[in-house]
């Protein structure tokens, strides 16, 4: 999953031919990962390698354990600052140079600021009487203000503050937040009633006769809950956030047309009026559009041939969110009102009822009470004003032994490919190679078994994340399975770090990833590294169940050399197709 390195390597696997060729231990001292000038804020170090393995190795005269055919993966401890490594055996010798640098903003020496740390930093746009925050790093014992248009406020120092890891760290069972007790910060905060753009925030560090004066990036803008701007929707799935950036977590997408207004800005981010936040190349501007609460009336439904489409005539399309629970599919429209005494609903195999509440004033929630609890995929656009909310029914189990699979649409994505090598295993073995092998053996196994299987690349080839996502919208699998082999984010442990994971996003695809897991854990006798809910490209696709499955570790000696064996490769793709017929069997 990691991209850790440049990425180089041998090829054991030929395109052309098919031919597999087994890993041979290696007889030169090679090290694979990190790359000689590495930087990291981590506090220890893997360094992945191969080298004779009948001879010692030491690292810094250390000596190191080396798998049956010579990989070597030992974590080192990182000082702050440059730390060097010397790795040798039988004469051969090899040296890092590993920077650590500190993840913590120390305050300057002097008066003045750190520019990374003054904010606001860009143009902001808050409602009147919504309360707007300043920060700073200074001084320790200055008296640090900020002055914006008419106004000044003193900054007030604070004794503490939590510093959260990166979400990697869930990883590697280090995700605790830490107090960091850093001086020199210093935070307030102001409701400004005044509309309009009061100007650039200046920020200004007195001591003793001495004031150091800086401005930042952008401007502060307040605008009133009146008339308020209007966006639309431009791009077929609009990508809405909790927060004003990419880190921010993820929200149900908007579909394209969909109409809103906007209540705050960040630099690049838009505020809409329910609460998410987007980008603004994703929308474009209505001027002089005006929009209040649309009404919804009376909701019908049709049946098409695998799915069940619900039609919901609203007076201009409106933001929506969607929950799914156990025999539970649930859509929350914004900025609505209910006017309707009517709801035509067709006998189907998957909706028993449908029931809805208005649970605030401008805010819908339609519960689509289902048969099962495994839902198979949906999807939601407009046609002009009307949402149509699309609802996939369960496939067709064959009563074919021998076919099992029959009548089943299956996705298979190779991961990485072309310049993404992704993780690379001690001998420099990329892991877009096994990821191609592996899914060419399921292909044919889950063919054998009567499905009908799509491989997303079937050569080493580029092939982007949304292209890849764009090919499970257009084929509409019944089941997307993405294949892929792991390694670590700095500060892990290769050495030790093994097993099968699997990983899902939509609550339609949790079943099918904790059953895929448990059966190849059990089937295989591998160790389970576990089994994840991540917002992973190839994870989102709502089209239809659809799981990640992290085959193995790359980085890991031991595992490496179970991921390269020909045979080992046939049997997990064998245990995958079986695991996948035994898990449809059961809906």
């Amino acid at each position: 999953m990691w991209k850790i390195y440049p990425w180089i390597g041998l090829i054991s696997f030929s395109i052309v031919t098919g031919q597999v060729y087994t890993v041979k231990a290696q007889s030169s001292l090679k090290i694979v990962y990190p790359p000689n000038n590495h930087q990291t804020i981590a506090d220890s170090i893997f360094l992945i390698g191969s080298a004779h393995p009948y001879q010692e190795l030491r690292i810094n005269n250390q000596r190191v354990k080396l798998s049956k055919k010579g990989y070597f993966a030992p974590s080192l401890p990182l000082q702050l600052g440059d730390n060097l490594f010397t790795i040798s055996q039988n004469g051969q010798k090899l040296t890092l140079k590993i920077t650590r640098r500190s993840n913590t903003v120390n305050p300057p020496q002097s008066l003045g600021f750190i520019n990374s740390s003054l904010s606001p930093n860009m143009g902001i746009t808050r409602l009147k009487g919504e309360l707007v925050c300043f920060s700073a790093i200074s001084f320790p014992t200055a008296d640090v203000r900020v002055q914006i248009g008419s106004h000044t406020m003193s900054l007030l120092p604070q004794s503490f503050s939590y510093q959260l890891p990166p979400n990697s760290a869930v990883l590697t069972g280090q995700n605790q937040g830490n107090i960091d007790k850093t001086t020199g910060l210093f935070r307030g905060c102001k409701r400004f009633r005044t509309i309009g753009n009061l100007g650039t925030p200046i920020f200004t560090a007195s001591l003793n006769d001495r004031t150091v004066t800086q401005k930042t990036s952008g401007s502060l803008e307040i605008i009133d809950s009146d008339n308020l701007p209007v966006v639309e929707i431009i791009v077929d799935s609009g990508v809405t956030r909790t927060g004003p950036g990419a880190d921010y977590s993820r929200l149900t997408p908007l579909p394209k047309g969909t109409r809103t207004r906007i209540t705050g800005r960040e630099g690049e981010w838009l505020r809409l009026d329910y609460g998410a936040w987007i980008l603004e190349r994703e929308t474009r501007l209505l001027p002089g559009q005006v929009i209040d609460k649309s009404i919804v009336r009376g909701i019908s439904s049709r049946s098409l041939k695998d799915a069940t489409e619900i039609i919901f005539p609203l007076q201009y399309p409106v933001p929506i969110a969607v929950r799914q629970e156990d025999d539970k599919f649930i859509l929350t429209l914004y900025n609505t009102a209910a006017q309707t005494d009517t709801i035509a609903l067709e006998d189907n195999p998957l909706i028993r009822r449908l029931d809805w509440r208005q649970i605030e004033a401008d805010k819908i929630e339609y519960t689509f009470h289902l048969f099962k609890s495994q839902q198979w995929g949906y999807d939601l656009k407009y046609q002009g004003a009307n949402l149509i909310l699309t609802l996939r029914h369960p496939p067709q189990i064959s009563n074919s032994p021998s076919q099992p699979l029959k009548g089943i649409k299956i996705l298979l994505d190779p991961g990485h490919g072309g310049k993404e090598s992704g993780s690379l295993g001690p001998t420099g073995y990329p892991e877009k190679s096994v990821n191609l092998l592996v899914s060419q053996l399921l292909k044919k196994e889950l063919t054998k078994r009567g499905a009908e299987v799509y491989l997303t690349r079937n050569t080493d080839t580029d092939l982007s994340l949304q292209a890849r996502v764009e090919k499970i919208n257009q084929f509409k699998p019944n089941l997307s399975l993405s294949v892929h082999y792991n390694a670590l984010p700095d500060g892990g442990d290769a050495m030790n770090t093994k097993g099968i994971g699997t990983f899902w996003y939509h609550p339609q695809a949790h079943d099918l990833a904790l059953f895929l897991h448990d059966y190849l854990v059990k089937k295989l006798d591998r160790p389970s590294y576990g089994v994840f809910w991540n917002n992973l490209a190839l994870t989102r696709p709502q089209i239809a169940p659809s799981v990640l499955l992290e085959l193995g570790f790359m980085i890991n000696p031991d595992e490496f050399e179970w991921i390269t064996n020909g045979g080992a490769q046939k049997k997990l793709a064998e245990a995958i197709a079986d695991g996948v017929v035994a898990w449809i069997l059961r809906q």
